[in-house]
Order: C-alpha cells, then structure tokens, then sequence
C-alpha cells in the first residue's frame, strides 16, 4: 500500500520511523520546514525509551504527488475540515484516512471523506518533538499499543490492511466499541493533559501529587457523567478499565483512587501534556478536542462540569499567554476540590 503520514510531528515522525525500519515505505509529511529539511538530511532519529535513526522519505505538503491508500492522519483536529479537503485530492478511491487525532473526530472526518473511507485509531503512548528531526519516545516501549475501530461501513479487508501496517510498530487492539474507547481516552486525556497543561507538569508529576490527583479524580467524574448522560460504555485500555471506578462517591474509592492512579501512570509518566507542547512552540492548543467537549456534552445534557469548565477556561488564558502554567494555579481550583 501507499502509505503517507500527514502531520508527521513527534507520534507521526516515530511511527514514520518504525514503519520504515520494518521495511514499509512511507511518506512523512508535515509544514514545519526545518523539521522535514533535518528528516531529509539525517534521517528519523528516535530517543527517549528507545533509541535509533533510520533515513526516512519526507515531504512539505506541496511535494506531494499521486494518490495514497492509506492517509494517516496526525495534525490538530481544529483544522479538519481545511486538511480533510486538501488531502481528497491524494485519497485513492478505495483508500482510507486513518485518524489518530483526540477527541471525537471520526463523524466530522466522514462528512468529508465518506464513512466507508474513515477509520479511527487510539495512540496509547507518547512522544515529544525534541528538535527538527528528532523525536522522544515518552512511554515504555513493552507497553505501546494501538486501538482501532471503524465506520459501519467500512470493509473488513481494509481494516485488516490497516491493523498489519501498524502492528510493525505495536499491538494493534481491533475495537466494536470505538466510541468506548475514544471515550476512556478522553476520560485520560482531560484530566492528565488538563491538569498537566494548567500545571506545566508531565503525567508522572500530576499523578503523584497531591492535590493534582484530587483534581483527576474531580475531572474524571465529570467526564463519567457526561458519558453516562450520552449513553457511552467506556471501553477498557490496555488491559485496565480506568473508568469502571467512576464515578468516584465515596470517601473508600476516593483513598483506593489516590492509591491506584501513580500506579496507572507509571509506564507513562514522562508524557509531556500535547496541549502544553502546542502552547510552547507557539501553537493553537487542543483544548476545544478536550476539556471543552466535556464542557461542551455536559451543557448538551444538563450535566454540571465546574471542573472541566475551569480547567478549560485557565488553558485557553495560557494559550492567549493571559497566564503561565504553573503549580499556583491549582488555587484556582480550592473551591471544587
């Protein structure tokens, strides 16, 4: 298959180099010229959890030529009806764009490119762009994985194609329940990436602390709810049903909380929050893919996220450079938990 990663930032420029060093071709494309210029010039080099370099074939979007069968999809989700657009150009017609992106993206990507043509997948690790051509794996390399689902309507053998590729990087997890995993990954992503973000703190830090756990464990039992009142069953991730436990109404499953989430963590703690790398190379941040869909759902269905609401609030004030992510501002906070 002809296969292109579009975005290929710090996950597209690892998983461009994984595929490339087990021998699948691969195009990695992103706008940032210096980082394709380096990728051109040194090759794809991996650090963090792992370490290797591997010449990759990169691309600035407007050298791109020919149709793909595979589109792998990494940029920001508010661009996605611009992207999406641009790139049914380069789309076989029985080619698929594969979505790696937060939040809820497969239906806005359908509307697009059609729901026989869109598959979603969930990114269980994390890497962050050190420099122009160079990518930290952040998460333990026995613990990568890949869940992925798709539309009703899309073929089996597609999927199979799509799971072989990947999994010459890691398991691949074939899902029923896409949207109870896009949600559990949310549940994650709003509190770790939320609290990380306002606190300027990877996962390992927000999960040991004391306050910031208290402030997970707040944020998650809001996302719970929310799922509940949208009819979602979570989906478990790696071999463990985080959401299961909430919501959290006791004092006993609070303390078994507090307990059980720097143990969760472990395998992930150097993850730097996506939204606070957005923030510090200067970029739109996520967070209309994160805490404000929960905002967003929550008001849909009459379901109260006073958490989510600061957390949403206080990120888009440090993404206007309003405010810094710091530690102090958990005080925004002494009111909700």
């Amino acid at each position: 298959m002809r296969t292109v990663i579009y975005g290929a930032g710090s996950l597209g420029t690892v998983l461009g180099a994984y595929l490339t060093k087990a021998g699948e071709p691969v195009d990695l494309v992103n706008r940032n010229r210096k980082h394709i210029q380096a990728l051109k010039t040194n090759g794809a080099r991996i650090t963090g959890t792992v370490s290797f370099t591997v010449p990759v074939h990169a691309l600035l979007p407007e050298e791109m030529e020919g149709k793909y069968d595979l589109i792998l999809l990494m940029t920001k989700q508010q661009r996605n009806p611009e992207v999406v657009a641009f790139l049914m150009d380069y789309l076989k017609e029985d080619g698929a764009i594969v979505t790696f992106q937060n939040g809820l993206p497969e239906p806005g990507i359908a509307k697009i490119a059609g729901a026989s043509r869109t598959i979603g997948c969930v990114v269980e690790w994390g890497a962050t762009l050190i420099s122009p051509g160079v990518a930290a794996m952040t998460s333990d390399p026995k613990r990568l994985s890949f869940h992925m689902g798709r539309m009703n309507s899309v073929p089996e053998e597609k999927i199979l194609a799509v799971k072989d590729l990947l999994e010459k990087m890691c398991p691949v997890i074939l899902e029923e329940n896409l949207s109870g995993v896009r949600w559990t990954k949310l549940l994650i992503n709003t509190a770790f990436s939320g609290f990380g973000t306002v606190t300027g703190k990877t996962y390992g830090e927000v999960a040991k602390g004391f306050r910031t756990r208290k402030g997970v464990i707040a944020c998650m039992n809001e996302c719970a709810a929310v799922a509940k009142a949208e009819g979602i069953s979570f989906a478990p991730i790696q071999g463990i049903n985080i959401a299961s436990l909430f919501p959290c109404q006791t004092w006993l499953r609070e303390k078994m909380l507090m307990l059980f989430i720097p143990m969760a963590m472990r395998k992930h703690s150097a993850i730097y929050p996506s939204m606070l790398q957005d923030i510090e190379k200067g970029k739109p941040c996520e967070i209309e893919s994160f805490n404000a869909i929960i905002t967003e759902y929550g008001r849909k269905n009459h379901v109260p996220t006073p958490v989510n609401d600061r957390i949403t609030e206080i990120i888009r004030e440090i993404d206007r450079g309003e405010r810094k992510a710091a530690a102090e501002n958990l005080a925004c906070f002494h009111d909700l938990f």
